[in-house]
C-alpha cells in the first residue's frame, strides 16, 4: 500500500512514539477496506509501539480508530486517509502516541479545561487542501482533553451519508450531531468557539499593550513581509490578522512563486507564519479591525479599533487586508452557500461527482476549475459574461477538448434555484435577452476578487473598485499609513507582488518614522 517513498519517513517518525497505540480496524468485504487494511498492516509493520485490530465494530466501514493503549485517549478517521489528509494521519499516530504538538501552551492549556462532551464530525475530501487544518485542530483537540472525540469522514466513500445530512461542501464539521462550522477552522478558532470568554480575555490582554511603530493589519503575504521588515529595523511591530495566512491558505498549486517551482497554499501560509514568530514580532492573530481612526495632529498616534472592543495604537499603519472571492449578488446565492452554491472547486468538487454543476466565470480560475471539475462530475456548464473567454487560449483549447463541457458566453446569472438545496440556475442571454435555465445541483462560483475594504469607507481615498488608492511608496491618503498587497489599487494581484509590495510599504513606513520629529515622537508614545 504505502511505497519506499512514504515508508521511511514514516518509520523515522514513528520512532518518536512514546505511549504505546492500537489501530482498531472496522472492516467489511469491499476493495476500500482491504485497500485500508493494507495500509494499516504497513504502518504497524514499521514500528514495535504500533499494534493492528481487525476487529472493529464501527458502523461506518472501512474506518478506523487510533487510540493510545490504556487510555480513552484517541481519533477516528472513516475512510483512507491519503492524498491530503496522510500528514493528518501522520501527526494522528505521533499525537496520540505521546508526541507533544508544535501547538501554543496557552492555547493546549484552554482546550484542556473545556469542560462539557463535544463529539465532533468532519467531512472532508481527500482533493481538499483546506481540510487538514480543521481535522488536523480536532484530532489534536481529541488528544489533549479526553471529554473532545472526533472523526474525520471522507465524503466520497460515504455518499449515502453526506446526501442524507445534506453536506454540500468540505470541511463541513458538526457537533454532538448539530452543524458547527464550514471551511477551514484552526484550533485557536475552534477553542476560542467553545470558549465563551476567550474573546473577553483577548480584549483586556490587548488593552494593556504599548502602542507600536508599526502596527500591521492583515496577515497574509503582504502583511507578513511588511511584519519581518519592519522586525528587522528593530522597531516595535505588532501583526493584527483576522486568520493569518489571509487568502493563500484557500490557494492550491502555486507555480508562479520565483524560486520554488510548486507549493500549495497552507503550506506556503506556515512558512510565512514560522518566519515572521523568527522576530520580536507581537503576533495577534484571530483579531478583525472595524475602524481606522487617523491621529488628531500630524505627529500623533494612529488608532485600529477591534470587533473584540480593544484598540491598538501605533505611530505607523500597514493596511494589508487583502481581498476575498466576489460573490454573484443574485437572488439565492446567500441561501444556498454551501448548499450547492461553493467557490472552491479542488475542495468540494468530489462532493459532486456524476452530477451536473456549473462553473461561474470564464477568466483563468473559472476555466481551470472547469477542466478539473470535467475529470469528478457529469457535466459542467461554464457561464461567462463577457462575449468570449478570458482565459489563457492554452486553457482555452484544453476546455474544448473536453466532451462533457458546455460553454455559454454573453450569460448574466440572474437566480440560484431550489429548495433544501440547489437544483438549478437561470440566466439571461445578453444577446437576444431572452432568459434559460440550467437545471444542475452545484455551482462554483470563479467571478474574481473583492477588497476587503468596508470597514475603511470614508476614512481614506478608496477607488470606484473599493481598492485603497497607493502612491509608488505605498502610502495612502492618511500620512503615517501604508497599504499593501490585493487590497490595493496596485494592478496584478499575486502573492510575488504582494510580498514586494508589503516589503516596500515597511521601507516606506520606517521612512516616515525616521522623520518624525523627536520631541512629538516622545509625547505622542507618552499619551
Amino acid at each position: 500500500m504505502l511505497d519506499a517513498d512514504l515508508k521511511t519517513p514514516l518509520k523515522a517518525y514513528l520512532e518518536k512514539v512514546t505511549h504505546p497505540i492500537e489501530l482498531v480496524a472496522s472492516l467489511d468485504d469491499s476493495a476500500k477496506s482491504q485497500e485500508l487494511l493494507e495500509l494499516l498492516q504497513d504502518i504497524a509493520s514499521l514500528s514495535d509501539q504500533v499494534s493492528l485490530d481487525r476487529n472493529g465494530n464501527d458502523a461506518r466501514k472501512p474506518s478506523f480508530a487510533i487510540n493510545r493503549v490504556g487510555t480513552d485517549v484517541g481519533v477516528r478517521f472513516a475512510g483512507i486517509p491519503l492524498g491530503h489528509e496522510f500528514t493528518s494521519l501522520v501527526l494522528a499516530l505521533l499525537q496520540v502516541g505521546g508526541h507533544p504538538s508544535k501547538a501554543a501552551q496557552e492555547v493546549i492549556e484552554q482546550v484542556r479545561n473545556l469542560e462539557g462532551e463535544y463529539r465532533f464530525e468532519t467531512f472532508m475530501s481527500l482533493s481538499c487542501h483546506s481540510c487538514p487544518d480543521t481535522v488536523q485542530a480536532l484530532n489534536l483537540m481529541s488528544v489533549i482533553n479526553p471529554n473532545i472525540k472526533h472523526v474525520a469522514i471522507d465524503g466520497a466513500l460515504f455518499q449515502d451519508e453526506v446526501n442524507e445530512r445534506q453536506v454540500m461542501s468540505v470541511p463541513t464539521v458538526f457537533l454532538n450531531g448539530e452543524p458547527f462550522d464550514q471551511g477551514r477552522m484552526t484550533i485557536e478558532q475552534i477553542a476560542a468557539r467553545l470558549d465563551t470568554g476567550a474573546a473577553q480575555r483577548a480584549a483586556e490582554q490587548i488593552k494593556t499593550k504599548a502602542p507600536f511603530d508599526v502596527l500591521v493589519v492583515g496577515g497574509g503575504p503582504a502583511g507578513a513581509a511588511a511584519a519581518i521588515y519592519a522586525a528587522r529595523k528593530g522597531i516595535r511591530t505588532g501583526v493584527a490578522a483576522e486568520r493569518f495566512g489571509g487568502q493563500v491558505l484557500d490557494t492550491m498549486a502555486i507555480e508562479n512563486f520565483i524560486s520554488v517551482p510548486y507549493t500549495e497554499g497552507p503550506k506556503l501560509a506556515a512558512s510565512l507564519e514560522q518566519h515572521v514568530h523568527e522576530y520580536d514580532v507581537d503576533v495577534m492573530n484571530l483579531q478583525r479591525a472595524e475602524q481606522l481612526i487617523p491621529p488628531t495632529d500630524p505627529n500623533g498616534l494612529i488608532e485600529v479599533k477591534l470587533a473584540n472592543g480593544a484598540s491598538l495604537k501605533s505611530k505607523t499603519v500597514i493596511l494589508s487586508t487583502g481581498a476575498r472571492w466576489r460573490n454573484m449578488n443574485v437572488p439565492g446565492e446567500q441561501e444556498f452557500r454551501n448548499k450547492g452554491v461553493t467557490y472552491c472547486p479542488h475542495c468540494d468538487g468530489p462532493l459532486f461527482k456524476g452530477k451536473r454543476v456549473a462553473v461561474i466565470g470564464g477568466g483563468n480560475s473559472g476555466v481551470e476549475a472547469a477542466i478539473d471539475l470535467a475529470g469528478i462530475v457529469g457535466h459542467v456548464t461554464l457561464l461567462e459574461f463577457d462575449s468570449k473567454l478570458r482565459a489563457d487560449e492554452v486553457l482555452q483549447r484544453k476546455l474544448r477538448s473536453l466532451p462533457n463541457v458546455k460553454v455559454i458566453v454573453s450569460a448574466q446569472t440572474t437566480e440560484v434555484v431550489g429548495d433544501d438545496k440547489v437544483t438549478g440556475l437561470t440566466y439571461t442571454d445578453r444577446t437576444s435577452g431572452e432568459s434559460h435555465r440550467v437545471d444542475l445541483e452545484g455551482i462554483f462560483v470563479q467571478i474574481g476578487l473583492l477588497p476587503n475594504t468596508e470597514w475603511l469607507k470614508g476614512t481614506l481615498k478608496l477607488s470606484p473598485r473599493g481598492e485603497i488608492e497607493v502612491d509608488a511608496r505605498g502610502e495612502t491618503s492618511i500620512p503615517g499609513v501604508f497599504a499593501a498587497g490585493d487590497v490595493t489599487t496596485v494592478p496584478f494581484k499575486q502573492i510575488v507582488i504582494a510580498m514586494g509590495e508589503g516589503a516596500k510599504a515597511s521601507l516606506s513606513a520606517f521612512d516616515h518614522l525616521i522623520r518624525m520629529p523627536v520631541a512629538a515622537t516622545e509625547e505622542a508614545v507618552a499619551a
